[in-house]
C-alpha cells in the first residue's frame, strides 16, 4: 500500500471532519491523496454552493490554525466496531484497531501516517468540487 503525504491525510482528516460536522456526511469513499494535489469522493445529494465551499475552507484552516494535537489510541476491535465505520481498513486489522483523533475535531480509524499537530500541516485550499453520481468529489491542496 502507497503511503500518503503525512499533511495531506492529515487534511484530508480534518476536511472529512467539517463536512460530517456541516452537512451530516460521512467518511469519504475512495480518496486519492498526493503530495501536490488531492481529492475525496463523498456520498452526497447535491453540489456545494460557493458560499458552502468557503465555509469549508474556512473550517478546515481554523482547525489547522488551533495548533490541534494528531494522536493514535488503540482499541479493541469490537469497541471499534460499535463507535465507528470499518470498512475502510485493510482486511489484515483483526483484534486492535488505531484510531486516529485530530484534538477534538475528528476522530475515525486510519492505518497511515499523520503529522504530529495540525500547524505542520499548512494552508488548506479548495481547487474545485464537483458533483456526478451521487458523488460529491473534492478537490484540495496544501500551502506552505
Amino acid at each position: 500500500m502507497k503511503e500518503a503525504d503525512p499533511r495531506m491525510h492529515s487534511a484530508e482528516h480534518i476536511l472529512t471532519g467539517a463536512l460530517v460536522k456541516m452537512f451530516g456526511m460521512g467518511r469519504p469513499f475512495t480518496t486519492h491523496l498526493e503530495k501536490k494535489k488531492s481529492k475525496a469522493d463523498y456520498r452526497f445529494s447535491r453540489l456545494l454552493t460557493e458560499e458552502e465551499a468557503h465555509r469549508v475552507e474556512a473550517m478546515v484552516n481554523e482547525q489547522i490554525d488551533r495548533d490541534l494535537a494528531v494522536r493514535e489510541e488503540f482499541l479493541p476491535r469490537e469497541e471499534a466496531e460499535r463507535a465507528f465505520n470499518l470498512s475502510r481498513l485493510p482486511e489484515d486489522v483483526r483484534e486492535t484497531v488505531r484510531i486516529i483523533r485530530i484534538g477534538d475535531f475528528d476522530a475515525c480509524p486510519c492505518a497511515g501516517t499523520h503529522v504530529a499537530t495540525t500547524k505542520d500541516i499548512g494552508r488548506f485550499r479548495l481547487i474545485s468540487w464537483s458533483f456526478e453520481e451521487d458523488a460529491l468529489r473534492i478537490r484540495f491542496r496544501l500551502e506552505p
